[in-house]
């Protein structure tokens, strides 16, 4: 698992991609799956949302897995608002909810 740090704003986003760079050559995540855990994030800015993507990039072309976990609201409403929560994996709930509507 990669825990994000308290801030992610632009200033931090290219040390951030370089420690996922790292964690996912080392191998310091469990084979198959790369969980980001987001639950320290408190202060970002759209960086987190690029810094998440390059992590799902990265890890599908490690082949691994990519979820994301403790996802504070505001960042899963930013997600929102670029169209990638569901990319993320933020928006299962709202595609069914929408199903069941239509």
């Amino acid at each position: 698992m990669f825990a994000l740090p308290e801030t992610v704003t632009l200033i931090h986003a290219a040390a951030a991609v370089r420690s996922v760079e790292e964690a996912l050559g080392q191998g310091s995540v469990e084979k198959g799956a790369f969980t980001v855990d987001a639950t320290a994030l408190r202060n970002f800015d759209t960086s987190a949302i690029a810094l998440l993507l390059e992590a799902r990039r990265l890890a599908q072309a490690a082949g691994r897995t990519f979820t994301v976990r403790g996802a504070p609201a505001p960042l899963i409403e930013l997600s929102g608002l670029y169209g990638v929560d569901s990319l993320l994996g933020f928006a299962p709930a709202a595609a069914e909810t929408h199903s069941a509507l239509a």
